[in-house]
């Protein structure tokens, strides 16, 4: 896999990505000599072309990033595929025609655009269906051989038989007498050289799963299979890099503190990020400040009460601020003055307040906190003191989620949409962690771009 900025992409995934993207530069430069033999011009030199070339094929690739194109999903369904890229080059179209407007040397020509836009669907799809048709999901498979066989390594098994999860278990192997939950293992007794076992099952990465590595730790093993160039990994660390989480049940404090991640803290990307949010915040309080009084007018006339409502939530660092967020909820919602968890298909949430929700309306007043300052666009969802005290008595290291700066949205909430119990908050807790640990501006404009999956595919919105 690729580690992008301290965040891994599959190879497969990095290739296909950018073979579309140069499908997309061939699309605009074929609309580009159409238009200008129908028109009867000179095409010119390609370099004088290049700008609108190049925002065609980066805008229709970040849009096809924002709808799952690149995800589980987009990479074995055919019919996922084709209507998530109907949708993406809409999207891209949409984004170049607004550009175009404000720069109009930028982008191409309307019927330029009208030509790409027919040959980038037909050349992506071509592209997707003859992947699908000849290598399948296979070209997004990696043969795994595990070092273990016992509940460790039966998670790992249970990862790989996930719809779409990429992995190929070739093998287990018990390294010691009492591993047996996996009975499909290979007794380490039984291999005269692991090596060569690893050579022979064609695997590309060895796991490390045992479940006492103390005085267990295969060192000559493990030494002689990196020599022959077989990656070598830790259940935690491939746990985390397979799932986008950091694994509370196999990670220890020493796995943290001597890991590279925690850099959040960088100047340049902070202050890189701190002027994102600013400018950001001004320009969605502008454009959205009309959604803001539609749906204001709309719960005022839908349910009695005042139309915001404030709430103490915990920040960086712990402390405490007041969030401002457009009312969905009947005004006795807590009746009893105890925080409630939010559930799917809450009770509380009146009619307008299920629109609103769906489509993040509700949310818009809180640009005003990212303004300030005591909020970013991206980060870990922001709790309520009551929940805070009451999970970080549960759920080991909760207290690290707050060494970053809550967010709008985050990683938890474009993975793992749901969560109304203290199990779902140790799910998100694992996101939130690995955001936390592996922050970078590359991980904020993922997150981004896939909130825009989320806003228009809606996946448990409350």
């Amino acid at each position: 896999m690729f580690r992008l900025f301290k965040h891994y992409v599959p190879h497969a995934v990095v290739w296909l990505a950018l073979i579309e993207f140069l499908a997309l530069l061939g699309s605009a430069e074929g609309a580009w000599h159409l238009y200008a033999r129908q028109a009867g011009f000179d095409a010119g030199d390609l370099g004088d072309r290049w700008l609108p070339l190049a925002t065609f094929a980066l805008a229709n690739s970040l849009a096809m990033m924002a709808t799952g194109m690149y995800g589980n999903e987009g990479l074995r369904s055919m019919r996922f595929a084709t209507a998530r890229l109907l949708a993406a080059i809409s999207l891209g179209v949409i984004f170049l025609s607004v550009l175009g407007f404000l720069l109009p040397t930028a982008t191409l020509w309307r019927a330029n655009s009208l030509y790409a836009m027919v040959f980038a669907i037909m050349a992506l799809f071509v592209i997707r269906l003859a992947l699908t048709q000849s290598a399948g999901t296979d070209a997004f498979r990696r043969r795994i051989l595990v070092l273990g066989a016992g509940p460790r390594a039966a998670r790992l098994a249970a990862l790989a038989d996930q719809p779409g999860s990429g992995l190929e278990m070739v093998g287990f192997v018990a390294m010691t007498g009492a591993e047996n939950t996996v009975q499909t293992a290979i007794s380490r007794q039984d291999i005269p050289n692991l090596s060569d076992h690893v050579v022979a099952l064609r695997a590309g990465e060895v796991v490390l799963a045992l479940e006492e590595r103390r005085n267990a730790l295969p060192l000559a093993d493990l030494l002689r299979v990196k020599t022959t160039g077989v990656h070598v990994n830790d259940i935690a660390s491939f746990i985390e890099r397979e799932t986008g989480r950091v694994d509370l049940a196999t990670t220890n404090p020493s796995g943290l503190i001597f890991s590279d991640g925690f850099s959040a803290g960088q100047r340049i990307s902070k202050v890189g990020k701190r002027l994102f949010d600013i400018l950001a915040s001004l320009i969605v309080l502008i454009v959205g400040l009309p959604l803001i009084l539609i749906a204001g007018i709309a719960v005022m006339l839908d349910s009695r009460g005042p139309v915001f409502y404030r709430q103490p939530r915990v920040g960086l660092f712990g402390q405490t601020y007041d969030i401002f967020k457009i009312r969905s909820m009947r005004t006795d919602a807590e009746a009893g003055g105890k925080a409630v968890w939010a559930s799917e298909n809450d009770p509380r949430v009146t009619r307008v307040g299920r629109v609103i929700r769906k489509l993040r309306i509700d949310e818009l007043p809180q640009t005003w906190c990212v303004l300030k300052g005591d909020m970013s666009f991206v980060g870990p969802r922001p709790e309520r003191p009551s929940f805070v005290d009451e999970l970080e008595k549960k759920l080991p290291y909760y207290a690290e989620r707050h060494m970053v700066k809550p967010g709008l949205t985050g990683w938890a909430q474009i993975n793992y949409p749901y969560g109304a119990s203290v199990e779902d908050a140790r799910v998100k807790l694992e996101y939130d962690l690995y955001y936390a640990k592996n922050y970078s501006p590359f991980l904020d404009l993922l997150i981004l771009l896939q909130t825009v999956r989320v806003v228009l595919w809606p996946e448990g919105a409350r």
